[in-house]
C-alpha cells in the first residue's frame, strides 16, 4: 500500500518536488484503550468468545434489543458494555459476560448520564469493564456491594487526547452541575481510567490538583460501593463548664495517583 501510495505522488508531484520517499508519512494512530484491555478483551476476543456458544447470539441480541427500547442504543457499542473484569483470566472468568436480565435496568440511567454529560465534555469513551458476577467482583478486589456487581457501572477511557487533570476537572464540573439528578458516581483510578455509575451521587479519587475545586463526595453509607477506608476521627477533649464543639464532618482522604500497570487498576482500588 505505502509502495503504491509513493508511485502516485511521485507521479503526480510537481517538478522540483522531493521524491515520494522522502515525504514525510504520518504515524498511524494508535488506540488509547488498548493499554486497558488484556488480551483477549479485544475485538477478536469478542467474536471467538461469541461464537463459542451458540446461545450466546440469541443473548446478546436480546440484549441489544432492551437497551434500543430503552433509549440508550448505540450510546456504547454492545460488544464492549459486556467485558468483564480486567483480571478475568487471572480470575479464571469470562472476559465478556451478559448480565443477568433483573440487572438490565440499572445501566440504564448509568449510559444516559455518559451520553448527556461524558462524551460531549471528553468526547468518546470505551468501556473496559462493566457487569462482574459475585464470584469475579470478589476476586477482582471489587467492594462487596460494589455498583459493576448489580451492573451501575462501566469502567472507561477517553479516546480523544486529553491529560489526566483536564479530564478530571472536566467531568467532575459536569458531575457537581448534573450528577445528583443522575444519581450518578464519578471515580478516578489508575492513570486515565475512570468510573461511571447511576447508584449514588458521591465521586473518589481526586488528585491533588483538583481536590481543592472538587473535593470527594463519600459519606460513610458509600464505603461499601467505593471501598475506601475514612480516616479516624479522635475525640476532643471537652472542659468542664464548656459545651462539646460540634462534631467533626468526615471526610474521605483524597486517593494518590498511582503507577500500577493500567492492565490491573480494580485491585487495591475497589468501587
Amino acid at each position: 500500500m505505502r509502495a503504491l501510495l509513493a508511485l502516485l505522488m511521485s507521479a503526480q508531484a510537481p517538478i522540483g518536488a522531493p521524491p515520494a520517499a522522502l515525504v514525510p508519512v504520518a504515524p498511524i494512530a494508535t488506540d488509547p484503550a488498548a493499554a486497558y484491555i488484556t488480551a483477549g478483551q479485544d475485538e477478536p476476543g469478542y467474536r471467538s468468545w461469541y461464537l463459542a456458544a451458540p446461545w450466546r447470539a440469541a443473548q446478546v441480541k436480546t440484549f441489544n434489543d432492551y437497551l434500543v427500547g430503552s433509549q440508550v442504543g448505540g450510546v456504547l457499542p454492545t460488544w464492549q458494555l459486556l467485558r468483564t473484569a480486567t483480571s478475568w483470566k487471572d480470575c479464571g472468568g469470562q472476559p465478556f459476560e451478559i448480565p443477568p436480565a433483573e440487572e438490565w435496568p440499572h445501566i440504564v440511567q448509568t449510559l444516559r448520564y455518559i451520553h448527556d454529560y461524558v462524551i460531549p465534555e471528553v468526547g468518546p469513551v470505551e468501556p473496559v469493564s462493566g457487569y462482574r458476577n459475585p464470584s469475579l467482583n470478589q476476586c477482582a478486589g471489587g467492594a462487596p456491594e460494589s455498583a459493576h456487581k448489580h451492573y451501575s457501572a462501566i469502567d472507561m477511557v477517553p479516546l480523544r487526547p486529553i491529560t489526566r487533570i483536564a479530564m478530571m476537572r472536566t467531568l467532575c464540573a459536569g458531575h457537581s452541575q448534573h450528577g445528583a439528578a443522575y444519581n450518578a458516581g464519578l471515580g478516578f483510578y489508575a492513570f486515565m481510567r475512570f468510573h461511571i455509575d447511576s447508584t449514588k451521587y458521591r465521586r473518589w479519587n481526586m488528585d491533588p490538583a483538583v481536590a481543592a475545586e472538587c473535593p470527594p463526595i463519600i459519606h460513610p453509607s458509600d464505603i461499601a460501593s467505593v471501598g475506601q477506608p475514612l480516616p479516624a476521627q479522635p475525640t476532643p477533649a471537652v472542659t468542664p463548664g464548656t459545651s462539646a464543639p460540634p462534631a467533626p464532618t468526615i471526610v474521605a482522604p483524597v486517593a494518590q495517583p498511582t503507577t500500577t500497570s493500567a492492565h490491573s487498576p480494580e485491585r487495591g482500588q475497589r468501587r
